[in-house]
């Protein structure tokens, strides 16, 4: 456990709350935090995120916060629940890797996570592994669906596009801007010139030129 003094200095905590639009539970939420953080004796900082989503990684209260997480101005992080952090396992396992590199603990109220306990640190390791099991998932699923749509005789990828040089001088010996010329080959104005320049490069090499 943290003790309330490191090297003379408070224990320095910073709590994260998010609520989304229409939730009006970030009060209780600090509150919560705020009482467990001052029986520990740990000095506070908070970080509200109003209206946001748990969907998105970036808010404006956690990319500050964890700004200053990575110049070590904090010992510990502290977040009522899980989701109220993370978006994700995976989100929540690579902050705790970043946080158990930067040697700042981390602690959820309602989960009764404490890293800074033997069973908190246990519990790291149970969710590292949670991760990547779902990492492996979500990449054999990828792969799986690769593998259906190209026994379907779907292309997958970016799709190669065909250009006739002889097209594309007989629709300049016509009179038509690069952009026109483009527009009936359906490609961009700036493929079409590369391609039209790589070609006659390649043609005079050809010819000795």
């Amino acid at each position: 456990m943290l003790p309330v003094q490191q090297g003379g200095a408070p224990v320095k905590a910073f709590l994260y709350a998010r609520v989304s639009t229409g939730d009006q539970n970030e009060g209780m939420q600090l509150a919560s935090m705020s009482e467990f953080a001052r029986r520990r004796g740990w000095e506070i900082e908070t970080f509200p995120d109003a209206g946001w989503s748990g969907a998105k990684e970036r808010r404006p209260a956690l990319d500050a916060m964890m700004a200053r997480v990575r110049k070590r101005e904090c010992d510990v992080v502290l977040v009522w629940r899980f989701d109220r952090f993370a978006r994700s396992v995976t989100h929540l396992v690579d902050a705790l890797q970043e946080f158990k590199a930067l040697g700042v603990q981390f602690v959820s109220v309602q989960e009764n996570i404490d890293t800074t306990l033997p069973h908190g640190e246990l519990l790291f390791h149970i969710f590292a592994a949670i991760a990547q099991f779902e990492r492996a998932l979500i990449s054999e699923r990828v792969r799986a669906g690769m593998r259906h749509a190209k026994a379907n005789g779907k292309h997958m990828g970016r799709k190669r596009l065909l250009l006739d040089a002889a097209q594309i001088t007989a629709l300049r010996a016509q009179g038509l801007p690069w952009r026109e010329v483009a527009h009936r080959v359906k490609a961009d104005e700036s493929t079409v010139r590369k391609f039209m320049s790589g070609k006659r490069l390649s043609e005079a090499t050809e010819n000795g030129q």
